[in-house]
């Protein structure tokens, strides 16, 4: 049965949350306290589930032993760890591809003993000094995938190939998060990314967001969806107020609640359905008390955007969708 507001899989990304505590102790070797405080305050503050944010904790580091109390620890809290999203560890980053690479097969391996659905990769590399320095790090221009670069697009489409085969022995969906300046970084070159890897279990995170809080022109956030949704099997969602004076060549864009923003999820979730969109949903906000905002986001979905009944159409998706029992409804299943 289709997914409903009341059982769709919506998670809290934990990008509040440091790696290192007070100390400047790697939360990866942290006491399970440490993470069961964590995965404490992400369900009073209303959610079931949470994304695995590796900038947070890296499953794909922490040993066997460790994982296991991992899973023990998210068990005891009640909290449900259906994905992994490793983030700014490109597979083609010059120097450290080959790191990355290795990483991202231990990131799966982790995933499939942690009983997750999707791991979520990208193109995007470490945030730069420069940007470090300012409110909004996206304000200053990052890392760009080079331009017209045959070798570089083949050795992204080889290596999330080659991942893409890993997860699918072990029953994992991938999907690749947009952002900008990469080769996920437009709608077209992210579906013709896929499409080039060819796998019914890689697909796309349309993390529009990304996009939409530029300072500068971008696409129209509907035609990205429009591109990209069809190939869509894991969604992280969050919103900008953006305001353009073209004429002056002036952009702005600031973090805002999902109904607030520019982005109207309400349409963007009936172009989702209407090609098959059942993944798992991640809510997002940078600045502030970001998890109040995720939860808010997560009952603004509920209560305005999902479908309340099951007996909607649904289109068909061009990749696999996944399939998760809410929390507490038994067991998890991964991979479709």
């Amino acid at each position: 049965m289709a997914y409903t507001a009341e059982n769709w899989p919506i998670t809290a990304a934990l990008l509040q949350f440091p790696g290192t505590d007070a100390q400047g102790t790697p939360i990866n070797d942290a006491d399970a306290s440490a993470w069961a405080e964590v995965f404490t305050e992400v369900k009073e503050a209303g959610f079931a589930d949470a994304d695995l944010t590796d900038s947070w904790v890296r499953p794909g580091d922490l040993s066997k032993e460790r994982l296991t109390e991992f899973k023990q620890t998210a068990e005891s809290v009640g909290i449900g760890i259906p994905v992994i999203s490793a983030i700014r560890r490109s597979v083609i980053e010059k120097g450290n591809w080959s790191a990355n690479l290795e990483y991202s097969h231990r990131t799966i391996d982790a995933a499939a003993e942690l009983g997750c659905e999707v791991v979520s990769f990208g193109l995007h590399q470490a945030i730069t000094p420069e940007q470090q320095k300012h409110l909004w790090f996206w304000t200053v221009e990052g890392y760009k995938d080079p331009v017209d670069d045959k070798e570089a697009w083949d050795n992204a489409v080889m290596r999330f190939r080659d991942l893409g085969r890993h997860a699918a022995e072990v029953g994992v969906l991938l999907s690749l998060e947009m952002y900008e300046d990469t080769y996920l970084g437009t709608g077209s070159s992210s579906v013709q990314l896929v499409e080039d890897i060819g796998l019914a279990n890689v697909g796309l995170n349309p993390d529009i967001g990304n996009l939409v809080r530029l300072h500068r022109p971008i696409e129209d956030w509907r035609e990205l969806l429009a591109k990209t949704l069809p190939y869509s099997n894991y969604w992280h969602m969050k919103n900008y107020i953006r305001d353009e004076d073209v004429a002056r060549d002036s952009y702005v864009a600031m973090p805002a609640p999902m109904e607030y923003g520019l982005i109207n999820y309400r349409e963007a979730f009936k172009m989702a359905i209407s090609v098959g969109f059942q993944g798992i949903l991640c809510t997002e906000h940078y600045g502030g008390d970001g998890l109040s905002v995720t939860a808010s986001n997560q009952d603004y979905l509920r209560r305005h955007v999902l479908p309340k009944t099951d007996g909607y159409a649904l289109g068909t998706s061009k990749v696999a969708q996944g399939r998760q029992q809410p929390a507490g409804a038994g067991a998890r299943v991964a991979g479709s």
